[in-house]
Formats: C-alpha cells, structure tokens, sequence
C-alpha cells in the first residue's frame, strides 16, 4: 500500500514513476516486524507443540487454539521476507514470493478473527446453552468446522494473490518492484474494493458480531444471583475478556481504516489526496496492530487454558530436575576420583544424595502432563 500512484507490473508500456519517499514507514514496520517476528516464532512453536504433543488435542477448545496457532505461526515464517524488504525499500525476490507472503497476512488476520470466534461460540454453547448444544461440542465437529475455515481462508487467498504483484518505480536512478504496495488507482476501482468489502463482511464484521454477542450472553449468565462461580467460570471469563481485547487492539482499528481508505481510493467517498494520505499513515500503524495478535494469541493460552499453562509449569519441573540429576551425577563423578582414605568418610553422604534424589523424581512428567486438560 505504499506507492498510491505505483503502476502494475503488467503494464510494460506505461512509464515508471519514482519511487515514493517512505523509507520512515519501511523502518517503523522493519522494527516491528523484527519484534514479532523474535516473540512470535517461538512462542507459536511451542503452544504448537504443547497443543500437538503433550495435550493431544483433546477438547474442543483446544482444537481451536490449535489451529489458531497454526495460523500465528504461518505468518511469523512469512516475516523474514517482509522485514528484508523494508530494510531495502525494494523487493528482490520472485514475484511468487510477494504474492504469497501478502495472501498469508489476510489469511492469518481473518482466520484468527474466525478462530477467536469459534473459541467464544464454544464458552457460549457451554454456559448458556449446556444441553441444548451439547451435539456441537465434539472435537471432531470442531475439526471438521477448522477444515472449513481453512477451505474458506484459502479460496479467498487466490484473488489476493493475484491483487499482490509487485509494482515497478525507479529508485536511486534505476527500475525497482515495490510488494504489498502494488494497489493502484484503477485496481482499487475494479477488483480490489469488492474484495476487500467481502473479506471484511465474512472475516471480520460477522466474527465481531459473534464475538461480543457471545461474551454478552456468557457474562450476563454469569452475573446472575442463582449462578454458580466456580473456578472454570473464571477461566471462561478472562478467556473472553483476553479475546475481546485482541479484537478491539489488533482487528477493528485496522478493519475500520482499510474500509475507510478502500471508500477513499474506489471513488466512493471525495476526498483530496492530503486527506486520503493522512488516511492511508494511519493504516500503516493499524497494519502493524493486526500483525501483533499473533503475539498476544499465546498470552490467551495460558492465561485461560488451565491445561496449556500446567504442561508448562510441567515442562519447566522436568527440565529442572532433569539438572539436578545431572549435577549429582557429576559430584557422585568426582567422588569416585578422591583419595581411597576419604571414600569411606563421604560413602554414607553419597547415600543419603541418592535416597534424596528418588524421592525428588518420583513424579514423572508424563504423569503430569497427562493429569493436565483444556
């Protein structure tokens, strides 16, 4: 979104213009995309693998957290790219390349706007209507729902990937390609609008809706004297909280720009262009917003998922004692090499080492993720 006048790259013919000057926009998103990309990638990997490998998937909501994972980390593997593009102010991989890295960004935001959804939907089936909905709170309904949310992701990938290629411009006296700024005026007249209304009808608006309608109801259910509170309930509640607040830091306030500035660049609404460029730097700092839920989605793990946050206080016990046992191990080495006349005198140390260290690891940590659940 960056060249407003930028030509397609298909028009051979027309004249390359010069390149806008947005070096400040290209080091404010290579800063921050280096820091979502440092947080991101290793806190998505291992709620993937907590998810995947320790809690096997069990319940409901932790299918949903699953692939919501998934489609946090798919876009941090995307951000190396972006972050060396803005570092260069040009694009210089293939153009394939582009084009996907700008699909995966629409695909992780609308999927985690759907996903999100999917998780409140759930907490509401089991609040208000406990028996009523009890059919559609099966893991392999939720499965088969996250397969239809990728089928619907990845359709609407395909004509965002062709709205991505790169555009060319003339930088420091020679022709560049500028990605994820290719939208000229004429695109967004044709195809661009209709789709970016579309996907934010589907992805973003009917989520939203879904989202504070649910969290209503639950927390109305919830604040009504003859209601049981109980420790789940609490869970449930700051898990709806935790998604409500990802909602309206990272999705509306750049949902509501992109919608405001696809009016402006369509025609629909006159503006000057001072005004649509005011428009367009504040999307540039929304944009960074929508990227950072992918940070804030582990934080809604384990602050709510009582299960996700006792594997890794499991984890953390097992890799401490796994220590410990290796340091005794080692003084028990050192042991072994002093003089013959002091092994007789630490002998009944070195039991009682060993009496103490099969007390302390007599609890295994697959016992301890077992007894974890959602």
């Amino acid at each position: 979104m960056l060249a407003n006048s930028s030509a397609n790259i298909s028009s051979t013919n027309s004249p390359v213009l010069q390149c806008p000057d947005y070096r400040f926009t290209h080091q404010l998103h290579m800063v921050v995309y280096s820091l979502v990309l440092i947080a991101g990638l290793p806190l998505n990997t291992l709620a993937l693998w907590v998810f995947l490998r320790a809690l096997r998937v069990h319940s409901v909501v932790s299918v949903y957290m699953c692939n919501l994972a998934a489609s946090d980390l798919l876009f941090t593997l995307s951000l190396p790219v972006r972050v060396s593009y803005y570092a260069l102010h040009y694009w210089p991989f293939p153009d394939l390349l582009c084009q996907t890295a700008g699909a995966i960004f629409q695909m992780n935001m609308y999927g985690s706007c759907i996903f999100l959804m999917l998780i409140n939907m759930d907490r509401y089936a089991a609040i208000v209507h406990p028996l009523r909905l009890r059919h559609l709170r099966h893991p392999r309904v939720a499965r088969l729902l996250c397969l239809g949310v990728w089928a619907l992701i990845l359709v609407f990938a395909v004509p965002i990937t062709f709205v991505h290629r790169p555009s060319l411009c003339s930088y420091n006296g020679r022709k560049v390609r500028l990605c994820f700024e290719s939208f000229s005026d004429e695109l967004w007249k044709g195809r661009l609008l209709p789709l970016v209304l579309l996907a934010e009808t589907l992805g973003f608006l009917l989520p939203l809706v879904a989202v504070v309608y649910s969290s209503s109801r639950v927390f109305w259910t919830l604040a009504r004297p003859d209601a049981t509170r109980s420790q789940r309930q609490r869970k449930t509640v700051r898990l709806l909280l935790a998604s409500l607040v990802i909602f309206l830091l990272c999705f509306v306030p750049y949902n509501a720009t992109l919608a405001v500035y696809g009016l402006l660049r369509g025609k629909l609404v006159v503006a000057s262009h001072e005004a649509r460029d005011r428009v367009r730097g504040v999307l540039m700092v929304m944009v960074l917003l929508a990227g950072a839920n992918c940070v804030l989605d582990p934080l809604v793990y384990y602050f709510s998922a009582e299960g996700f946050r006792n594997t890794l206080s499991c984890l953390g016990t097992a890799l401490q004692t796994r220590s410990l046992v290796t340091n005794r191990a080692r003084g028990a080495h050192v042991l072994t090499q002093q003089p013959v006349e002091t092994i007789h005198a630490t002998k009944l140390d070195a039991a009682s080492q060993g009496l103490l260290q099969s007390s302390s690891s007599g609890t295994p940590s697959t016992q301890c993720l077992q007894d974890s659940a959602l």
